[in-house]
């Protein structure tokens, strides 16, 4: 896509060259005719794959000093291109569509959704902006007052900015599992919580979460019915999230937590599901998640009594591990295992006096392999 990206390039381009063809010609030894050079009228010229391919129109991949209107791309409209969004006020902003990087500039009093973003969100120069967005990396620079629903793959940085608060990711729109797929991002590794902040101030916080009870519609709106995304089937309601809701960084109910692993296989992401669906109908609560790849050295280090049984199902995938918090939450697990996945490899907090151990051996090495 260029460097047509570049914040505020006041960089007028230049003159093009004047570039009329001029005909070269050369003296042959036995006539005395000029034969002209690059003119053979009987030859077609040669196509090459770029000359193919389809014209990019930078203006399909940005949103530009606009005010009052309702705004975004429908599905298939980016395919992983980078967007940029700027200059725009009080406006509604769908992107309904994966890509490459997005880069929201100067923006005020927006609300803003993002579809999955292989690489980086990076919000400058923006104030009142609520949004929902899903990426590998959040960043801000000189913001104020930013309401994030995030599901980041690593951990989210904010610099120079002030009243940012944070809640996990909670939406749906029916390509949504593709397009994570389509950007490289798993659903299971969301570090929402976990903000980085490049410029603490002494006594005061920059960044907080918000409420447990905050709710995607209270801050950022379905698009109008009148719309160009009337047709978008939407939902907020986190049990049809596609990111699993997670508490996070907050305050723990109770003292017993459950590591509950699934290895490997043809149904690992569903029965992940499925395990969140049974324990929160029980009333535990899903604290975090991660999705990482393992080896024999890892599985030694992190499940120790019981690697020996393990270590062969980790050369089939990553595997997903979830953490699960309630008093009785071990027994419950194990009794889910045996009753719903009895035909599936697992592992499970053998007792109450050790899953703590479990929970802090796993995600610190899940932690440290993704560089958080």
């Amino acid at each position: 896509m260029g460097c047509f990206f570049s914040k505020k390039s006041k960089r007028k381009s230049s003159e093009k060259e004047d570039r009329t063809p001029t005909t070269t010609t050369v003296e042959t030894t036995t006539t005395s005719n000029a034969v002209p050079l690059g003119n053979n009228t009987d030859e077609a010229p040669k196509q090459y794959s770029w000359d193919k391919r389809e014209k990019v129109d930078p203006k399909d991949y940005m949103l530009t000093g606009l005010k009052d209107v309702t705004v975004g791309r429908l599905p298939g409209k980016l395919n992983g291109q980078q967007f940029v969004i700027q200059e725009c006020e009080n406006c509604n902003i769908y992107v309904f569509d994966h890509s490459a990087t997005i880069t929201i500039d100067d923006c005020v009093n927006c609300r803003i959704v993002l579809g999955p973003v292989k690489g980086s969100v990076f919000f400058r120069d923006c104030k009142d902006i609520k949004c929902v967005v899903a990426c590998q990396q959040f960043r801000t620079r000189d913001c104020k007052k930013l309401e994030v629903f995030l599901c980041c793959a690593t951990q989210p940085i904010i610099e120079s900015s002030t009243g940012m608060k944070f809640g996990c990711f909670q939406y749906f729109y029916p390509d949504l599992a593709f397009h994570f797929k389509d950007a490289g991002l798993s659903i299971f590794n969301n570090n929402w919580s976990n903000i980085h902040d490049f410029t603490p101030v002494s006594g005061e916080n920059n960044w907080s979460l918000l409420p447990e009870t905050a709710a995607v519609l209270d801050f950022v709106p379905v698009p109008d019915p009148e719309s160009e995304f009337k047709s978008v089937r939407i939902s907020t309601d986190p049990a049809r999230s596609i990111v699993p809701l997670t508490k996070g960084g907050r305050r723990k109910d109770s003292e017993e937590s459950c590591l509950f692993v699934f290895f490997a296989g043809e149904y690992t992401t569903a029965n992940a599901r499925k395990l969140i669906d049974e324990a929160i109908a029980k009333g535990f609560v899903l604290i975090q998640t991660k999705e990482v790849s393992m080896r024999p050295e890892d599985v030694k280090r992190v499940f120790q009594n019981s690697a020996e049984d393990l270590v062969e199902w980790i050369t089939k995938g990553p595997v997903i591990a979830l953490e699960l918090n309630g008093d009785g939450v071990v027994e419950a697990c194990k009794n889910i295992a045996n009753e719903v996945f009895s035909g599936t490899k697992v592992f499970v907090s053998d007792n109450k006096n050790t899953s703590s151990r479990d929970v802090d051996s796993f995600f610190n090495f899940a932690d440290m392999q993704m560089g958080l």
